[in-house]
C-alpha cells in the first residue's frame, strides 16, 4: 500500500497538536483528516474510514475512551488502527485504553521523528499477517482471522484487536512458549515501544474472558496457550 493511499485521522482539542503532528505525517506522503473531539472523530470515522487514527484522551464533548469504544462497534472500522497519544501516563488510563479496544499508547510529547517511527510500524499490519491459517478449532475454541471472529462454546465473543491478535498468535501454536519479544514483534510490532506491563494487561483481559487455565505464564520467559 502506497503512502498516498494512506489516511489517518488526528484527534486533538489542541490545535497546535493538530497542527504539528498533521503536517509532519502529510509531509511523509500520508492523506490527514482532523477532528477537535471524539464525537466529531466519530462520525469523520465513519465517512473516511482511516486505516489509522490517532486520538487524544481527554477532550470535551466526547474523550478519547467513549470514542474508541464506538469506532470498535463499527465493523466497517475493524481494520482501523486505533493509537492513543496523550500526556497522561498513568497506569489506570492506560488500561482503559486498551479495554476500549486502543492498539497503542504513545505519550506526548513526541519527537516527528519517533512519531513518524511509531506510525511506519502500526500500519505494517497491512503488509503482514500473523499466520496464513485463516480459521484455527481447538476444542471449544474457534477463532475465525479473517472476520475477526472468536467462538467459544458455540457463542460468539467479541475481544479488542490487541486482544485478539495476541490470542490468535498464542492458539497458532498450543504449547509452545512464545517469548515477551516475540509477542511484541509479532503483536505490536518491533519497532513500537510499549510499557512492560502492555503484554501482561492483554493476558489478564484475556484469561478473564477465555479461562485462567487456557494460559500458562512462563516466568522470566513469556506466555503459551494450553490446549
Amino acid at each position: 500500500m502506497k503512502k498516498r493511499e494512506i489516511k489517518i485521522l488526528l484527534v486533538d482539542d489542541e490545535p497546535d497538536i493538530l497542527e504539528i503532528v498533521g503536517y509532519n505525517l502529510s509531509s511523509e506522503g500520508y492523506e490527514i483528516f482532523t477532528a477537535e473531539n471524539g464525537l466529531k472523530a466519530v462520525k469523520l470515522a465513519k465517512k473516511v474510514k482511516p486505516h489509522l487514527i490517532i486520538m487524544d484522551v481527554m477532550m470535551p464533548e466526547m474523550d478519547g475512551i467513549e470514542a474508541c469504544e464506538l469506532l470498535r462497534k463499527e465493523s466497517d472500522l475493524s481494520e482501523t488502527i486505533i493509537t492513543f497519544l496523550t500526556a497522561r501516563g498513568e497506569d489506570y488510563s492506560q488500561v482503559a485504553g486498551f479495554d476500549a479496544g486502543a492498539d497503542d499508547y504513545i505519550t506526548k510529547p513526541i519527537k516527528p521523528k519517533v512519531l513518524i517511527s511509531k506510525v511506519k510500524s502500526l500500519l505494517r499490519r497491512f503488509k503482514e499477517d500473523v499466520s496464513t491459517e485463516a480459521i484455527v478449532k481447538i476444542g471449544n475454541l474457534v477463532i475465525n482471522r479473517d472476520e475477526y471472529k472468536i467462538i467459544l462454546n458455540g457463542e460468539e465473543l467479541i475481544l479488542p484487536r490487541k486482544e485478539f491478535e495476541l490470542l490468535s498468535l498464542l492458539a497458532s501454536k498450543p504449547g509452545k512458549v512464545f517469548k515477551r519479544e516475540e509477542i511484541l514483534d509479532k503483536v505490536w510490532g518491533n519497532e513500537v515501544v510499549v510499557g512492560g506491563r502492555t503484554i501482561d494487561v492483554h493476558i489478564r483481559k484475556l484469561r478473564e474472558k477465555i479461562g485462567d487455565d487456557s494460559f500458562k505464564t512462563v516466568k522470566g520467559v513469556g506466555y503459551k496457550f494450553v490446549d
